[in-house]
């Protein structure tokens, strides 16, 4: 009997390390394609939005107060803290099949067997005791199976951190965003305002003109048509400032309402202050929270390939129980009524209908869509530092040269209205010189508001700010 049993324990084990070697032979192979860890230099490490403050370049304190109200308030910034405390329970749970399971147990038991049961019928038979005892089990993680899924768990877990600070970043740019937009639409209302006022003026020039028969009934409808037309784009204006402070609302968790009257007062629009050096260092992109979040997730995925693999390996448990029973509760403790039972066990799966082998290829082709997916996202944060640069640097460019277009735009306007006074010229020119010096101040303001959304886009881009 002794010689069977060492030469079934010894298949066992020959099986067991051959497999081993293969799962070595895989986890080679992982590590061929997939970095085992990802050591970034200090210099690029990832920081919260919160410990970077990249918004305090702008020197706005009412964005600062904005995005400060929104990292505490956020409905889905605290969504992705308690995904964070999920994937750490879950992390933990794994980390438990390291230990033993125990369970305790104690009772009363109390009844009769059968005597007629066996082929002679015998009288039957009472029982009464109480009974307390403990039961133990254990799989000995002989070849790293629950190792592997520690790893997988830790990995999700380093995911969800990086999701949060994702979130982080996106909400820090975001919320600039909106700010930007609310500055840029009540700056297009006061310059629409503002030109009202004028083409009013000129409006009632030209009526005077009209009474004293200088001048005819359709200057005086193209100097009101000039009017109506700028009233007609004010109420778009007011309903896009409404709907962007209901969309900062939003993103802060505070109603309208809470946040109208604060809002709702003009200010300047943020300095466009950053723009001398728009150079990079390509590193920084390893930093993002995508990025990380995508690395963290091909770890997890190639944790499990090992986990599938290594369920074609025996599991070797440890099962066993400890008690007493006693008819009378005070001989629980007695000489003759302790039990114990310990039972090793070396299970090993041989034939499951394939089913090993079709986990195994999920788990590989979940890795290989990982892998793409990490190559997308890298790719993607490449074209968004690319495009939020050119635009900016375009933007600029176009600012700089609205300028001066403002400036004769304002001189061609002062020129016409004189002209047209001393009757040297015909209004057609005043209206003119009118929509063409409201559109260019436009055109400046919408091309500040699209640089500072650039460069809010840099910094979402590069998951922050950074020092050149």
């Amino acid at each position: 009997m002794k010689t069977p049993l060492k030469l079934a324990l010894l298949t066992f084990t020959l099986s067991g390390a051959i497999l081993q070697a293969k799962a070595d032979d895989t986890r080679q192979w992982l590590l061929d394609s997939i970095p085992s860890q990802w050591n970034y230099q200090s210099a690029y490490s990832q920081k919260l939005p919160t410990d970077d403050a990249w918004w305090k370049t702008f020197g706005d304190s009412t964005l600062d107060s904005l995005i400060n109200m929104a990292e505490k308030e956020n409905y889905n910034l605290s969504a992705a803290l308690a995904r964070i405390e999920m994937a750490k329970k879950t992390l933990d749970v794994a980390k438990s099949a390291y230990f033993p399971t125990v369970d305790l147990s104690a009772g009363w038991s109390k009844g009769q067997s059968s005597g007629a049961s066996g082929p002679v019928v015998a009288k039957s038979s009472p029982y009464d005791y109480f009974s307390l005892g403990a039961s133990m089990q254990w799989e000995i993680d002989l070849f790293g199976k629950i190792t592997q899924n520690v790893k997988a768990n830790k990995a999700a877990y380093n995911a969800t951190r990086a999701e949060y600070d994702g979130v982080m970043v996106s909400l820090a740019a975001n919320v600039a965003k909106a700010y930007i937009n609310l500055r840029t639409y009540q700056n297009e209302l006061r310059v629409a305002n503002s030109h009202l006022e004028e083409q009013e003026k000129v409006l009632k020039i030209v009526e005077a003109r009209f009474h004293a028969g200088l001048a005819s009934m359709l200057e005086v409808s193209q100097s009101r048509t000039v009017v109506a037309s700028t009233k007609a784009s004010i109420p778009s204006l007011e309903a896009m400032i409404e709907s962007t402070i209901n969309s900062i609302g939003l993103l802060t968790a505070k109603y309208p309402e809470e946040i109208s009257s604060w809002l709702s007062t003009p200010a300047p629009m943020p300095n466009v202050v950053y723009g001398a050096n728009l150079g990079v260092p390509a590193d920084l992109l390893r930093r993002r929270p995508d990025i990380i979040q995508a690395e963290y997730q091909l770890a997890q995925y190639a944790a499990q390939v090992g986990i599938a693999k290594k369920d074609f390996l025996p599991t070797l448990s440890l099962t066993g129980s400890i008690g007493t029973q006693a008819h009378d509760a005070k001989n629980l403790f007695g000489n003759h009524s302790m039990y114990w039972e310990v039972n090793p066990t070396l299970s090993w799966t041989l034939f499951d209908g394939l089913a090993r082998n079709y986990k195994t290829a999920e788990a590989k082709a979940a890795l290989e869509a990982a892998v793409d997916s990490y190559n997308y996202t890298v790719m993607n944060a490449v074209i968004e530092v690319s495009n939020a640069t050119t635009t900016f640097k375009s933007t600029m460019k176009a600012i700089e040269l609205t300028e001066d277009v403002i400036a004769n735009s304002k001189e061609s306007l002062d020129l016409a209205i004189d002209r047209y006074k001393k009757g040297l010229s015909p209004f057609n020119n005043v209206v003119d010189a009118q929509i063409s010096y409201l559109t260019n101040q436009d055109s400046k303001i919408t091309a500040q508001g699209k640089a500072l959304t650039a460069v809010v886009n840099l910094y979402e881009a590069l998951g922050g700010g950074w020092n050149n």
